[in-house]
């Protein structure tokens, strides 16, 4: 079945955010299972299997979902109330990962249910070891329900 066993959505608009991501996920391990979407509607299509997903088995949810904020279509705030509010997908642990690191952006995402808010470390090393530990935490660390 396609897209089938995918454990990380990663949701990001950024082309060059996208690749350092993807890279620093790769060499930590946590890449395998790796589905990246560049807009807020692709996610959404990818969570609840329409358009080009249609054929994506809806029970197979991710296991962590990496979200940025500002994105064309539909926004990472948008995508974040709609999944923490449909019990179907509220369970799934999503991380804010973006470049806002404004108050009330972050008071929102927390409001509305996200498991984490991180802003994204400019400098590289560090952003290497704060996607690292996401991974560690996320996939190895959190006990998640089936």
């Amino acid at each position: 079945m396609p897209y089938s066993n995918v454990e990380i959505l990663f949701v990001e608009d950024s082309t060059d955010d996208a690749m350092l991501t993807i890279r620093a996920l790769k060499k930590s391990g946590f890449a395998n299972n790796l589905h990246h979407v560049s807009d807020g509607a692709e996610a959404l299509d990818f969570i609840y299997c329409r358009g080009v997903y249609a054929l994506r088995n809806i029970n197979e949810n991710p296991r962590l979902i990496l979200l940025d904020l500002k994105m064309p279509k539909i926004s990472g705030m948008e995508v974040l109330e709609k999944i923490k509010s449909d019990p179907a997908t509220s369970s799934i642990p999503v991380v804010i990962l973006t470049s806002s690191k404004e108050d009330p952006d972050i008071q929102r995402c927390y409001a509305l249910g996200a498991n984490s808010y991180i802003a994204k470390p400019v400098e590289s090393d560090n952003f290497f070891n704060t996607i690292k530990e996401i991974g560690l935490y996320w996939m190895i660390l959190s006990q998640l329900p089936n």
